[in-house]
């Protein structure tokens, strides 16, 4: 037994955020029941054909999960999905906004409908205020929030390399949901969930917004290098090698000028003797580190940053990541099944006594509108009729 073996969920899912946070719930056991455009599908189906032709974020974030293709803008399609949400225990969709009004499918609804349901709704930025009607894509809410203009060079900006907004939205998603379930299971009743983009990203920019409003200006933008931490970034060995470091406190930097640098009088300098002033003495600390850096093999100073319990890391390729010994060691990677053909996948990075991941495939679009339809009641004739009009 997976600790969600008896939860059915229906997904009226697309990219990145709501299917990422239905996926979660997949991997523990609950029934996943994506609905799909018939003909095209999720639009992430079509995002690149890097993985044995099929799309890396579709292949991401879909395993595990049933596909059935309907058409909700057509009445056969909607009483459908009535009968399913008849039988389900939550409902996720991240559709255009007003679209689930013009689909009957709003929160207030549903819930009317279906007083046990719960009801999980992902925007681009929330039910309310000026930008409700606004779309939303990670770009523009990294742009939005403020985090593009914190991250990249002094130079330029540059935005984060992954979907964050998306998957921020998609952890809240997902734990917003949990917290339902379990409010439920006290006093019997659905709750709505209510999760946008932009909230969830603004939760991560806690720290530099606090910063701002209270230090007088925002964190600069310095590349590898962290705003208000310093040493905290990349040095250059000998070897033309670029190693991370991190000191967090004054122990560290103690340890960092005596042991590592072998040069303690550094410790006690009145430029360095704090954090603050360390960044504000930055290009000075840099210069210095890097002519002590620079005369030492990166087997020599990561020896040594080991020796004196200094935190450090390379800056893998995503080839180095792939293959980091750390994932094989853990047995992070399985096997999961697409019409492809079976895909290397990582294991939830959540680890629970006695339980593993179901990892089940990716499902084809489509492959079990069928199935679906003859549990819900349906005949074969009538659900051949149904896809003759385009219905399914």
């Amino acid at each position: 037994m997976k600790p969600f073996d008896q939860l059915t969920v229906v997904s009226l899912e697309q990219a990145v955020a709501a299917p990422f946070a239905t996926r979660q719930l997949a991997d523990l056991g609950a029934r996943v029941i994506k609905i799909e455009r018939p003909g095209s599908g999720d639009f992430a189906r079509g995002y690149d054909t890097t993985v044995k032709g099929l799309s890396s974020y579709f292949v991401w974030l879909n395993r595990s999960k049933e596909s059935v293709t309907l058409d909700l803008k057509k009445p056969r399609g909607a009483e459908i999905l009535d009968r399913l949400l008849a039988r389900a225990d939550v409902f996720v969709q991240n559709v255009a906004p007003g679209a689930s009004d013009r689909l009957g499918t709003s929160p207030a609804d549903l819930r009317r409908r279906y007083p046990r349901l719960i009801v999980c709704s992902v925007s681009g930025y929330g039910t309310s205020g000026p930008y409700a009607s606004r779309k939303a894509y990670d770009l523009l809410v990294q742009s939005e929030t403020g985090l593009l203009s914190l991250t990249g060079t002094e130079e330029a900006p540059a935005k984060v390399g992954i979907s964050v907004a998306d998957i921020a939205a998609g952890m809240y998603a997902y734990s917003g949901i949990l917290a339902a379930l379990l409010a439920r299971a006290t006093h019997g009743n659905g709750s709505t969930v209510d999760v946008s983009l932009f909230d969830a990203l603004a939760e991560w920019m806690g720290a530099p917004a606090a910063y701002t409003a209270y230090g007088g200006s925002a964190p600069a933008r310095t590349g590898p290098h962290h705003a208000s931490i310093a040493p905290y970034g990349p040095v250059i060995t000998a070897d033309g090698d670029s190693v991370y470091i991190a000191i967090q406190n004054a122990r560290e930097w103690t340890r960092l000028c005596a042991d590592v640098f072998r040069q303690p009088e550094l410790a006690t300098d009145e430029l360095f003797t704090t954090n603050p002033l360390r960044v504000a003495n930055r290009e000075t600390l840099g210069e210095m580190i890097a002519a002590l850096t620079g005369t030492m093999t990166t087997t020599e100073l990561t020896r040594r940053l080991d020796a004196a319990q200094i935190a450090w890391a390379r800056m893998n390729t995503m080839q180095d990541f792939v293959a980091h010994p750390q994932l094989a060691a853990r047995e992070r990677w399985r096997e999961v099944m697409t019409p492809a053909g079976p895909v290397r996948a990582l294991t939830p990075p959540v680890a629970i006594d006695n339980e593993s991941a179901v990892m089940g495939p990716v499902p084809a679009l489509g492959a079990h509108t069928d199935s679906v339809l003859r549990e819900l009641g349906f005949s074969d004739p009538a659900i051949a009729a149904w896809r003759a009009e385009g219905a399914i």
